[in-house]
Formats: C-alpha cells, sequence, structure tokens
C-alpha cells in the first residue's frame, strides 16, 4: 500500500501537520494554488504573555488571484525579518529549549528567497528534517497532471499519477470528499485527527495548537517525535 497526503504550505504550522507527512509515504505540497490571505500559508500564532498572538510575514503587495508560487515577501522583509526574530526571541526567552529553537528558527526566517512558496518549502524541509520526519516531499507542479483541475478531482488526478493506494487527510476536510469517487479508484481514503495535547507553558492555563514552534520551544525531540503519533484515524 502506498499512502499519499496533499497540502497547502503553511508557515511553520501546528503539530498536525507534521503528523499527516509523518504518517505518509510521500507528501504532496502545492505550489501551483491560489494564495489566500485568509489562510495558514504566510501567519501562525505564538504564545505571547499566557495567549495566543499572530505572526505573520509581510508579502509584496500583488493580485489575490495569483498562486502560492507567484507571491513574494515584500520588499522590507530583510527589515521585517528581524523584528519578527526579535519578537519571538522575547516571547520565548525564558523556555527550556530555546537555545536550540532560536538557532533553529533562524536558519528559517534568514532563508535567502524572497520566493514564498520557496520560503515555505524550505522552512517546511528542515522542521521536517530537525524532527527526523524523512517522508519524501513532492512539488505538484512537477506532476504530470491537468493542473486545472479542482478539489477532488485534482487529488485523485494526483493519487492516480503518483500510483497511491490509499489518500489520508486532516479531518477538517471531511466533508470535501465523497468516499465512492475514491473507491471506484480503487483508493481509500481515511482521515486524521489530533489527540489533544498538553505540556507546560510558563506554567500558565495551556494555549493549544500552537506553532510547531512553541512545540519546539517547551518540549524535547523525543517527546515531540512520539507526539507525531498521537492522532485517530477515520477510515471512510
Amino acid at each position: 500500500m502506498k499512502k499519499i497526503a496533499i497540502m497547502q504550505p503553511y508557515f511553520l504550522p501546528y503539530i498536525g501537520y507534521f503528523q499527516l507527512i509523518n504518517a505518509v509515504d510521500e507528501f504532496v505540497i502545492y505550489d501551483n494554488i491560489q494564495f489566500s490571505k485568509k489562510g495558514w500559508f504566510h501567519r501562525n500564532r505564538i504564545l505571547q504573555n499566557g495567549k495566543d498572538e499572530y505572526i505573520t510575514l509581510p508579502l509584496k503587495k500583488d493580485s489575490d488571484y495569483l498562486d502560492v508560487n507567484q507571491r513574494f515577501l515584500s520588499d522590507t522583509w530583510e527589515t521585517e525579518r528581524e523584528k519578527l526574530f526579535r519578537k519571538i526571541k522575547e516571547n520565548y526567552r525564558k523556555a527550556p529549549f530555546f537555545e536550540n529553537t532560536i538557532d533553529f528558527l533562524e536558519k528559517i526566517l534568514f532563508f535567502e528567497d524572497k520566493n514564498l512558496f520557496t520560503f515555505l518549502a524550505n522552512s517546511l524541509t528542515l522542521t521536517c528534517n530537525y524532527l527526523e520526519i524523512r517522508t519524501p516531499i513532492i512539488t505538484s507542479s512537477t506532476l504530470q497532471i491537468e493542473h486545472s483541475l479542482k478539489s477532488q478531482d485534482k487529488v485523485l488526478a494526483i493519487c492516480k499519477e503518483i500510483k497511491a493506494t490509499k489518500y489520508i487527510n486532516p479531518i477538517g476536510g471531511l466533508e470535501l470528499y465523497q468516499s465512492s469517487d475514491f473507491q471506484i479508484q480503487n483508493i481509500e481514503l481515511s482521515f486524521i485527527k489530533s489527540k489533544p495535547i498538553e505540556y507546560l507553558q510558563f506554567g500558565k492555563e495551556f494555549v493549544p495548537w500552537l506553532s510547531i514552534l512553541d512545540l519546539l520551544m517547551f518540549n524535547d525531540i523525543t517527546n515531540i517525535q512520539k507526539w507525531l503519533g498521537e492522532f485517530e484515524e477515520i477510515r471512510i
């Protein structure tokens, strides 16, 4: 059985994203998909004074209809990333695993390519390497499919192209797919739902589902690697 997952690229996503990558044999990342400023392409949440706080990548102004691989970080990114780096350092400087994590973050933020997709793909690859996730990551535009296809049709085309026999998606996409259409193609369809994960955050009330950065600041790699398997798989 060959298991795959397909996702948009997100900025330092929560652990569920990496649970999905770790659960499959190959992971396809969309580069030729329309950017949405309401999504998680360029933002996430960290801990600040016991509450969640958004961090955002500044983007060059452009059409809202461009794909993510056609968008770029702003011309002021060199200055803005210094501010973002300082903000994260200030909020987590007393965290138990601060030193290792801040060195890791520096490699991500100071990557010298302003193309948004390239920047995000690099950050995801570095995070997977840091967590010792070995799943190959494939860029969607490199696949020989009809790229004008949308939603489920595009997913099925990708599954067929790379000879997948099982497609796994986060539970949030449960209503996006028809199991009968996958059965016709002899592809098993399932969804993963992350189990609650809780750890100490400066002794205050726990704030769940923050960026993977938060887990890295407060936990050692061994614990995080164990949590990569803390999900329920729902087969349809």
